[in-house]
């Protein structure tokens, strides 16, 4: 690829990986082998990572072609594999690429800056664009048919479980009142008017809720994350090692059961404070800490769209003499 090229890319997909010297001080005492990037966006992590233990194969998946363009151009010469997959389908992209064992996993949730940043993507409710909200273009459900053909009874659904939303009821009356609604910037205002005034003051923006709840629906995003969990802790060897960056309760949520149920401590025995059943499988993993970590404020000042993560780490358990190379 020649350098217009890059630079043109580099241009469209400047992103700043959140918490980065958190995830490359955890992730760089991995064995040596291959690594999975779940949501590799531009690859900033990778790239850190890849500095830290050049040792490692990278292997990379996103849902978004602009990120994968983007992480395969910012990572040549790396030896990184890149691949066009959603994290709920690395199982099949591992195997398409003759990888049966891991040595370490990151999950990077949510929504990238170059995807909120690009108005023609609609995810942006400051910036005028279509009602669109897909990570992948190639999908056929998109923000539009959300917002113009779902009854209002769906509407509010999305908006309480995804969006947290507490005047659920009145926005999706409202949308369903305004139809057709064209743009994210016409959706947005009809958010604001439907939300007491009061409200409306407090709290940050009065559309954000509303647009994380469709572009949630729009991608399918929570129900990916505890197969693709599971699966990647199932395919990685004793000693290697997990980071989960989250950014709203809900995808924290689902990823805290996850891993303390892969961590042996939300069985019943445990809670009781009885004996483990023989027959139960031993803790695959143990989580350090058990808790999840903050952004530091002083990276909150400097990237903003950091402030809602949450860090969860974890390290797969057994010794690595226990299986095979990865």
């Amino acid at each position: 690829m020649n350098g217009g090229t890059s630079t043109a890319i580099e241009r469209r997909f400047v992103h700043h990986p959140v918490m980065v010297t958190e995830v490359v001080a955890h992730l760089s005492a991995v064995p040596s082998g291959a690594f999975l990037d779940a949501t590799v966006g531009g690859g900033g992590h990778a790239r850190a990572l890849l500095n830290a233990r050049p040792d490692l194969s990278l292997i990379g998946l996103d849902r978004d072609p602009s990120a994968v363009e983007a992480a395969t151009t910012f990572l040549v010469g790396r030896g990184a594999k890149i691949r066009h997959a959603s994290f709920g389908q690395l199982g099949d992209a591992l195997d398409s690429l003759g990888v049966t064992r891991i040595v370490g996993s990151l999950f990077d949730f949510g929504v990238s800056s170059p995807q909120l940043d690009r108005p023609e993507r609609g995810f942006s409710y400051r910036q005028d664009g279509p009602l669109d909200m897909r990570m992948d273009c190639a999908q056929k459900l998109s923000a539009d048919q959300v917002v113009n053909t779902w009854s209002t009874e769906e509407l509010t659904g999305i908006l309480r479980s995804y969006g947290d939303e507490r005047y659920a009821n009145r926005i999706a009356a409202a949308i369903a009142s305004a139809r057709p609604i064209a743009s994210t910037t016409a959706l947005a205002e009809v958010v604001r008017d439907a939300i007491p005034a009061p409200a409306r003051r407090r709290g940050g923006h009065p559309a954000k809720r509303t647009f994380q709840a469709i572009r949630i629906a729009v991608n399918d995003e929570l129900n990916q994350i505890e197969p693709a969990l599971e699966t990647a802790i199932d395919r990685m060897v004793p000693e290697s090692r997990g980071v989960v960056l989250s950014y709203h309760s809900g995808e924290d949520r689902i990823v805290k059961q996850v891993l303390r149920r892969q961590a042996g401590l939300d069985d019943e025995a445990r809670f009781l404070g009885l004996p483990r059943p023989a027959t139960q499988m031993p803790p695959a993993i143990e989580l350090v800490p058990r808790g999840s970590r903050r952004p530091s404020p002083a990276e909150v000042a400097d990237n903003p769209r950091a402030s809602s993560a949450r860090f969860r780490a974890f390290v797969k358990r057994g010794k690595a003499s226990d299986e095979g190379e990865a």
